[in-house]
């Protein structure tokens, strides 16, 4: 995870004078590091600059407070009495993940007879080689995922008013995840717009409503 430390281990148990290691990085096969009758070259990259510590006795190579910059595949060569052998090691680095953000329109949140759900979007930013998802409890809705391009993210729900069930938004990567919990409630209320139209409906109708008792009784008398 970004920020971390990662070790690449030789097998070594201890390096002789005549041995050599040396360390590359990438497709370029970029030179890293190196160890030759004893003494230790490191090599000028920028993305490696303050980051590189080599264990002089087995040549295990650690890199600290790593970026995603750091992934991708390492080679080591290893030379010992003029034999060489060689070995890689695939790496990959993930940041840490954002909580996710749920919206809502609020102006389809009042219970109508032509509506009676809402739709809740689920939002990350700027993510790379995640995976967002909505859950209901601890079933699976539906999911979307972005691999190697930094975007943004959104994945809409649909919910009754009524519904009673626990609703989640989950985002993670395989080191990390974040969850923001859905409150149908807090996120779509009666807009005191509509409540007002409603109580300004019920008050003629029930004024309307004593008009006609009063004139009843009036007839009676």
């Amino acid at each position: 995870m970004e920020g971390d430390s990662f070790t690449l281990r030789t097998g070594l148990t201890e390096i002789q004078r005549d041995d050599e290691i040396e360390w590359r990085f990438g497709s370029s096969r970029t030179r890293i590091t190196r160890i030759a009758v004893g003494n230790i070259t490191t090599y000028n990259d920028e993305k490696f600059r303050d980051r590189l510590q080599i264990e002089r006795q087995t040549g295990d190579l650690t890199i600290t407070n790593i970026t995603n910059e750091h992934t991708g595949v390492y080679q080591l060569s290893i030379i010992i009495r003029n034999k060489k052998s060689t070995k890689r090691f695939a790496v990959s680095v993930y940041a840490h993940v954002p909580v996710p953000a749920i919206f809502s329109d609020t102006s389809h949140c009042a219970l109508s007879a032509e509506r009676s759900s809402t739709i809740f979007l689920c939002s990350v930013l700027n993510v790379s080689h995640v995976t967002l998802s909505w859950y209901k409890g601890n079933s699976l809705l539906s999911s979307i995922s972005v691999s190697d391009l930094s975007i943004s993210l959104s994945l809409p729900l649909e919910v009754e008013y009524q519904d009673k069930n626990s609703y989640s938004c989950v985002v993670n990567n395989p080191v990390s995840n974040q969850t923001q919990h859905l409150d149908i409630s807090e996120l779509c209320q009666i807009h005191s717009g509509n409540l007002n139209q409603v109580l300004c409906n019920f008050l003629s109708f029930y004024n309307a409503f004593s008009s006609v008792l009063d004139l009843v009784s009036f007839l009676r008398l």
